[in-house]
């Protein structure tokens, strides 16, 4: 596997499964208790590190199914704000955007890394990505969020995100399958067919985010609203890194880390 490098520290390729813990500065966030306002998300941040987390996941916009869209200067103020209360913190940052403007604000912070759920579709975006040479965590999408609608489109959209790499010379990444109700038509019955063909996610040679904390297909299965779903994004996690996941996106870092102590012993 090629691995990839944010920070120094190694992702894939032999090292241990690392954990990027999710700070929400959205309160329109589908999980509401994920949200952590202003003045606490140097705290937040700095709890998560000496819980496990090896890269913080800072996003300013809901991005859940029926989310409302966020005018971008909106935000990229609560971004910078964000971003502001790090700096100087040693905390690894990756900055969870789509709009060029708002990643171009990001990056005048310590930013570690980026993440964009269209998977680099925008070459705007690209070009500022592939400029700020910071690794890139890139979701299966080939215009919109995870558009695909069926396993055999989501290696398509890996390959696709894949091609943009190499086209705007990006060789430190990420992919993401993209589990969850991103799209109109797609469910959670195929949240379960990627689920079960993580595996095939492999085949890229390249690493790949588990990111299922509390999403909305645990909660159709289990009957539970976001609060209720830690024992079931822990349960799915467990499955996940052992069919290869080599990153793990979480709201609940602390946990997630037990769980992956416990995997590691049990060899």
């Amino acid at each position: 596997m090629h691995p990839c490098l944010i920070r120094g520290g190694q992702v894939g390729g032999g090292a241990p499964v690392r954990l990027m813990g999710v700070i929400n500065c959205s309160p329109e966030s589908f999980y509401t208790g994920s949200y952590v306002s202003p003045g606490a998300v140097r705290e937040m941040a700095l709890a998560m590190v000496r819980d496990g987390a090896d890269l913080i996941d800072i996003g300013a916009r809901a991005t859940g199914p029926g989310a409302h869209p966020l005018p971008a200067a909106e935000e990229q103020a609560r971004m910078e704000e964000a971003l502001a209360a790090l700096d100087g913190s040693g905390v690894p940052v990756s900055v969870d955007t789509t709009v060029p403007a708002v990643l171009e604000a990001c990056l005048r912070h310590d930013v570690a890394a980026i993440n964009d759920i269209r998977g680099l579709a925008d070459p705007v975006y690209a070009r500022l990505a592939a400029d700020a040479g910071l690794p890139v965590i890139a979701m299966a999408s080939r215009g919109r969020p995870g558009d695909a609608q069926s396993l055999e489109e989501t290696l398509e959209n890996l390959k696709g995100v894949m091609a943009r790499c190499v086209r705007h010379g990006i060789d430190q990444y990420i992919l993401d399958p993209a589990i969850g109700l991103w799209v109109p038509g797609r469910t959670p019955a195929l949240d379960w067919i990627l689920s079960r063909n993580f595996r095939r996610f492999l085949e890229f040679d390249r690493p790949v985010l588990a990111a299922v904390s509390r999403k909305s297909f645990l909660g159709d299965l289990l009957g539970r609203d976001p609060a209720g779903r830690l024992a079931g994004s822990l349960a799915l996690t467990v499955l996940l890194v052992q069919q290869g996941a080599s990153m793990v996106r979480t709201h609940d870092v602390r946990e997630t880390r037990d769980v992956l102590a416990v995997m590691q012993r049990m060899g």
